[in-house]
């Protein structure tokens, strides 16, 4: 298991505990700079995966809040791993443009 893995997954932990625990104040934070890092070591063939994960992570929104019981928890957890992807896509569209520039 490489570091890009592992990091990929503490990414994804900290997300889903950040949504579960509200208590947790830098966790935006924390997410941005960790998805940013997971989004560095995606494989060139996985980037469109991430990208198109990323777009249905924000399209779902709050969609499922109406849930009884675990609603909320479940859309405080959709909304941290949409970040978390978000940041990540910010960082491969960007590699993606350095790589399409580069002589």
């Amino acid at each position: 298991m490489g570091v890009g893995k592992i990091v990929q997954i503490v990414a994804v932990l900290v997300a889903v505990v950040a949504g579960l625990w509200s208590g947790f104040p830098e966790a935006s934070l924390i997410i941005a700079v960790l998805g940013a890092v997971a989004g560095w070591f995606v494989a060139a063939e996985d980037r469109q995966r991430v990208l198109i994960a990323a777009i249905a992570l924000s399209v779902i929104g709050g969609g499922l809040s109406a849930v009884p019981g675990v609603g909320e928890h479940i859309t405080s957890v959709m909304s941290k791993l949409a970040s978390l992807y978000a940041a990540g896509a910010i960082v491969i569209i960007l590699v993606a443009i350095f790589e399409k520039l580069k002589p």
